[in-house]
């Protein structure tokens, strides 16, 4: 333990001086890809050089068999100054009691279906795949022997796997995924269902339990996603009742509609049906502020080697952007450097 603890004072002394490479880049998290000016410009400004897109979801159907769902329809070309990232989100309990047989073919549809949807968005090919799924130690074996099929399938191509808090703090249970590095992704971190006041998408005490040193000698190179976006999440009878999609923070300022408690959660004046809410209903509104952001950021950095990394906001989408400023997510990106 004292030579581990050794290790970490030297490490980050270290980087303390040196600088790393990084590159910002952006989810694209929609079934349908236009191009907007607006991202685009976000994306020029920013010096992006690549776009990690969700190509679909693989799921369960009816009939048990593992199928695409949500498929991203490309309406125009993808930029060819951005390199296309495919993502493809893979449900976890999906791959339950899946044989080697079955994940074989898996694997071949999943290298079939990404290659087509590239070719649709303008691009000849693509570099790195990403899979994501939020693996269990009851889903680890079917999870990683999918990967390992992936990677024997083409190892041409750079495999990455996202990461979330659980798997970098239960490493032992967890496993390490077999590919070429992992996109540490630091947000929904919080307990979403806990009533009261927190922040379940960012918050830097929650961070800390997870991170530190797990993330400092994590053997893999890391990658890291952080949040850009909020949410209304929605209590009944102090009973967590989902998330509304269509609240934003503005009808929860409106008197009308709403009444602001001392606590900080709104609640709901009369029945209010177009947004699946009842009176009296409470709700927490949760955002990625751009403070919690810089110290997510200051934190993260002083455990990350000095390798190149990529920093990708969660997602493209102007609604989400406009609540920033480009050179505050230029000023994260330094942070990290």
């Amino acid at each position: 333990m004292k030579f581990k603890l050794l290790v970490l004072f030297i490490f980050l002394i270290t980087a303390c001086k040196q600088k790393r490479e990084v590159n910002t880049s952006f989810y694209f998290w929609k079934t349908v890809y236009k191009q907007q000016k607006v991202e685009n410009n976000i994306l020029n400004t920013l010096n992006s050089k690549k776009l990690y897109i969700r190509i679909m979801d693989v799921d369960l159907n009816l009939d048990q068999k593992l199928i695409p769902i949500a498929p991203i329809k490309f309406v125009d070309s993808v930029p060819k100054n951005l390199e296309i990232v495919p993502v493809v989100f893979i449900v976890n309990n999906a791959l339950k009691n899946q044989d080697e047989r079955q994940l074989a073919q898996l694997a071949i549809n999943i290298l079939a279906f990404v290659q087509a949807k590239v070719l649709q968005a303008g691009a000849k090919s693509y570099k790195e795949l990403q899979i994501d799924c939020d693996w269990t130690a009851t889903t680890k074996t079917e999870y990683f022997t999918l990967l390992k099929l992936l990677k024997q399938h083409d190892k041409s191509k750079i495999l990455s796997s996202t990461l979330r808090l659980h798997q970098l703090k239960n490493q032992e249970k967890s496993g390490i995924p077999p590919c070429d590095k992992v996109l540490l992704m630091c947000y929904n971190m919080g307990n979403l269902r806990k009533y009261g006041t927190q922040n379940s998408i960012l918050d830097v005490e929650e961070l800390k339990k997870y991170a530190g040193e797990n993330l400092a000698f994590y053997p893999m190179n890391i990658d890291i996603a952080l949040p850009l976006f909020s949410w209304c999440v929605v209590f009944r009878n102090q009973q967590y009742a989902g998330i509304s999609k269509r609240l934003n923070l503005a009808d929860l300022k409106n008197p009308e509609l709403f009444t602001r408690k001392t606590d900080g959660l709104y609640t709901a004046n009369t029945n209010l049906p177009a947004y699946g809410l009842i009176k009296n209903d409470e709700v927490r509104y949760e955002e990625s502020k751009i403070n919690a952001l810089r110290e997510t950021a200051t934190y993260l950095t002083t455990f990350l080697s000095q390798k190149p990394i990529s920093l990708i906001y969660y997602h493209l989408d102007y609604n989400l952007l406009k609540n920033y400023e480009t050179h505050q997510l230029k000023e994260i990106a330094n942070i990290f450097r």
